[in-house]
Protein backbone atom coordinates (compact mmCIF):
# COMPACT_ATOMS: atom_id res chain seq x y z
CA UNK A 1 0.00 0.00 0.00
CA UNK A 2 3.24 2.36 0.77
CA UNK A 3 4.59 1.85 -2.29
CA UNK A 4 1.15 2.67 -4.48
CA UNK A 5 1.12 5.74 -2.69
CA UNK A 6 4.39 6.57 -3.55
CA UNK A 7 3.99 5.50 -7.36
CA UNK A 8 1.26 7.89 -7.49
CA UNK A 9 3.20 10.69 -6.02
CA UNK A 10 6.06 10.01 -8.36
CA UNK A 11 3.38 10.37 -11.16
CA UNK A 12 1.87 12.87 -10.22
CA UNK A 13 5.24 15.08 -9.63
CA UNK A 14 6.23 13.74 -13.19
CA UNK A 15 3.22 14.65 -14.72
CA UNK A 16 3.62 18.32 -13.16
CA UNK A 17 7.03 18.78 -14.40
CA UNK A 18 5.52 18.22 -18.15
CA UNK A 19 3.54 21.11 -17.36
CA UNK A 20 6.37 23.56 -17.67
CA UNK A 21 7.54 22.69 -21.12
CA UNK A 22 9.74 24.90 -22.97
CA UNK A 23 9.13 25.89 -26.80
CA UNK A 24 11.53 27.71 -27.75
CA UNK A 25 13.13 25.19 -29.73
CA UNK A 26 9.94 24.93 -31.86
CA UNK A 27 9.39 27.47 -34.45
CA UNK A 28 7.73 30.36 -33.45
CA UNK A 29 4.05 31.39 -34.02
CA UNK A 30 3.11 33.06 -37.17
CA UNK A 31 3.79 36.85 -36.29
CA UNK A 32 3.36 38.52 -39.51
CA UNK A 33 6.01 40.73 -40.88
CA UNK A 34 7.35 41.22 -37.31
CA UNK A 35 10.96 41.44 -36.17
CA UNK A 36 12.90 42.52 -32.95
CA UNK A 37 14.04 46.00 -33.08
CA UNK A 38 15.07 47.58 -29.65
CA UNK A 39 14.21 45.61 -26.58
CA UNK A 40 13.85 47.52 -23.71
CA UNK A 41 13.67 46.80 -19.83
CA UNK A 42 13.11 48.89 -17.59
CA UNK A 43 12.77 48.57 -13.55
CA UNK A 44 13.48 52.17 -11.95
CA UNK A 45 10.11 52.15 -10.18
CA UNK A 46 10.38 48.01 -9.30
CA UNK A 47 8.32 47.64 -5.92
CA UNK A 48 9.14 44.16 -3.82
CA UNK A 49 6.39 42.20 -1.93
CA UNK A 50 7.46 42.48 1.84
CA UNK A 51 8.02 38.54 1.88
CA UNK A 52 10.33 38.05 -0.80
CA UNK A 53 14.25 37.54 -1.96
CA UNK A 54 15.86 40.57 -3.16
CA UNK A 55 16.60 41.22 -6.85
CA UNK A 56 18.48 44.40 -7.91
CA UNK A 57 16.83 46.18 -10.91
CA UNK A 58 19.59 45.48 -12.82
CA UNK A 59 19.26 41.73 -12.84
CA UNK A 60 15.38 42.05 -13.49
CA UNK A 61 16.02 44.49 -16.57
CA UNK A 62 18.78 41.66 -17.75
CA UNK A 63 16.32 38.68 -17.21
CA UNK A 64 13.62 40.06 -18.95
CA UNK A 65 15.62 41.74 -21.93
CA UNK A 66 17.48 37.77 -22.42
CA UNK A 67 13.93 36.29 -22.40
CA UNK A 68 12.88 39.11 -24.61
CA UNK A 69 15.50 38.14 -27.37
CA UNK A 70 15.32 34.40 -26.96
CA UNK A 71 11.48 34.31 -27.63
CA UNK A 72 11.51 37.43 -30.65
CA UNK A 73 15.03 37.17 -31.75
CA UNK A 74 13.48 33.90 -34.01
CA UNK A 75 11.31 35.90 -35.71
CA UNK A 76 12.28 37.03 -39.02
CA UNK A 77 9.79 38.87 -40.76
CA UNK A 78 10.62 42.46 -42.91
CA UNK A 79 9.61 45.36 -40.28
CA UNK A 80 11.26 46.35 -36.76
CA UNK A 81 9.19 46.28 -34.07
CA UNK A 82 11.01 47.48 -30.41
CA UNK A 83 9.07 45.85 -27.17
CA UNK A 84 8.91 47.88 -24.38
CA UNK A 85 8.68 46.24 -20.96
CA UNK A 86 8.23 47.89 -17.36
CA UNK A 87 8.85 45.34 -14.47
CA UNK A 88 6.78 47.00 -12.08
CA UNK A 89 6.51 44.46 -8.76
CA UNK A 90 7.60 41.09 -8.09
CA UNK A 91 8.18 38.29 -5.33
CA UNK A 92 10.60 35.72 -5.33
CA UNK A 93 9.66 33.21 -2.96
CA UNK A 94 12.34 33.02 -0.44
CA UNK A 95 13.73 29.83 1.00
CA UNK A 96 13.02 28.46 4.29
CA UNK A 97 9.49 29.53 4.93
CA UNK A 98 7.40 25.88 6.04
CA UNK A 99 5.76 24.04 3.54
CA UNK A 100 2.55 24.70 4.95
CA UNK A 101 2.62 28.21 3.10
CA UNK A 102 4.05 27.29 -0.59
CA UNK A 103 4.70 30.41 -1.22
CA UNK A 104 4.79 31.39 -5.06
CA UNK A 105 6.89 33.41 -6.95
CA UNK A 106 5.03 36.36 -8.80
CA UNK A 107 5.81 39.37 -11.65
CA UNK A 108 4.03 42.04 -12.74
CA UNK A 109 4.94 43.64 -15.97
CA UNK A 110 3.82 46.84 -18.42
CA UNK A 111 4.58 45.93 -22.33
CA UNK A 112 4.36 48.04 -24.94
CA UNK A 113 5.16 47.88 -28.51
CA UNK A 114 6.27 50.33 -31.27
CA UNK A 115 6.76 50.26 -35.10
CA UNK A 116 9.81 51.06 -35.50
CA UNK A 117 10.02 52.95 -38.94
CA UNK A 118 6.64 55.07 -38.65
CA UNK A 119 7.79 55.55 -34.42
CA UNK A 120 4.45 54.80 -33.72
CA UNK A 121 3.49 53.37 -30.27
CA UNK A 122 0.21 50.46 -31.18
CA UNK A 123 -1.39 50.25 -28.79
CA UNK A 124 -3.14 52.90 -26.65
CA UNK A 125 -2.13 52.41 -23.32
CA UNK A 126 -0.02 49.71 -21.96
CA UNK A 127 -0.79 46.19 -21.18
CA UNK A 128 -0.44 44.90 -17.51
CA UNK A 129 0.56 41.04 -17.06
CA UNK A 130 0.71 39.24 -14.07
CA UNK A 131 3.00 36.43 -14.52
CA UNK A 132 2.67 33.66 -12.05
CA UNK A 133 5.23 30.27 -11.78
CA UNK A 134 3.42 27.06 -13.75
CA UNK A 135 2.77 24.60 -11.50
CA UNK A 136 5.98 21.67 -11.79
CA UNK A 137 7.87 19.31 -9.38
CA UNK A 138 9.84 22.22 -8.39
CA UNK A 139 7.46 24.24 -6.97
CA UNK A 140 4.38 22.16 -5.61
CA UNK A 141 6.18 22.92 -2.25
CA UNK A 142 7.62 26.45 -3.14
CA UNK A 143 9.82 27.85 -5.31
CA UNK A 144 11.87 28.90 -2.68
CA UNK A 145 13.01 25.54 -1.27
CA UNK A 146 13.38 24.32 -4.65
CA UNK A 147 14.95 26.59 -6.65
CA UNK A 148 17.65 29.25 -6.63
CA UNK A 149 16.72 32.78 -6.80
CA UNK A 150 18.09 32.99 -10.40
CA UNK A 151 16.10 30.42 -11.52
CA UNK A 152 12.91 31.69 -10.60
CA UNK A 153 13.51 35.09 -12.18
CA UNK A 154 14.40 32.94 -15.58
CA UNK A 155 11.41 31.26 -15.15
CA UNK A 156 9.53 34.59 -14.39
CA UNK A 157 11.47 35.77 -17.20
CA UNK A 158 10.28 33.13 -19.70
CA UNK A 159 6.80 32.94 -18.86
CA UNK A 160 6.44 37.14 -18.98
CA UNK A 161 8.33 36.82 -22.49
CA UNK A 162 5.41 34.32 -23.65
CA UNK A 163 2.57 36.08 -22.12
CA UNK A 164 3.86 38.89 -24.02
CA UNK A 165 3.87 37.16 -27.33
CA UNK A 166 0.25 35.73 -26.26
CA UNK A 167 -0.85 39.39 -25.98
CA UNK A 168 0.93 40.54 -29.31
CA UNK A 169 -0.90 37.68 -31.34
CA UNK A 170 -4.49 38.61 -30.35
CA UNK A 171 -3.48 41.64 -32.52
CA UNK A 172 -2.49 40.43 -35.85
CA UNK A 173 -3.64 43.68 -37.24
CA UNK A 174 -0.27 45.21 -36.35
CA UNK A 175 2.12 43.21 -38.03
CA UNK A 176 0.47 43.16 -41.74
CA UNK A 177 -2.29 40.11 -41.21
CA UNK A 178 -6.10 40.03 -41.45
CA UNK A 179 -7.53 41.21 -37.58
CA UNK A 180 -8.94 38.34 -35.81
CA UNK A 181 -12.79 37.68 -36.41
CA UNK A 182 -15.03 39.02 -33.21
CA UNK A 183 -15.78 36.35 -30.96
CA UNK A 184 -19.44 35.14 -31.54
CA UNK A 185 -21.98 36.83 -29.06
CA UNK A 186 -23.00 34.75 -25.91
CA UNK A 187 -25.98 32.95 -26.25
CA UNK A 188 -29.10 34.07 -23.63
CA UNK A 189 -29.00 32.58 -20.80
CA UNK A 190 -30.76 29.39 -19.87
CA UNK A 191 -30.89 28.91 -23.88
CA UNK A 192 -28.13 26.27 -24.32
CA UNK A 193 -29.73 24.18 -21.66
CA UNK A 194 -32.49 23.49 -23.75
CA UNK A 195 -32.61 19.72 -25.41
Amino acid sequence: MRFLRFLAVGVGLSLLAACQSNDLKEPPVPLGDFALGLNIAVADNIQKVPISREASKEEWQAAIQKAIADRFGRYEGSKLYNIGISIDAYALAPPGVPLVLKPKSVLVITANIWDDAAQKKLNPEGKQLTIFEHMSAETVIGSGVTQTKAKQMEVLSYNAAKAVEKWLLEHPEWFGLPPKPPAPPAPPPGEGDRN
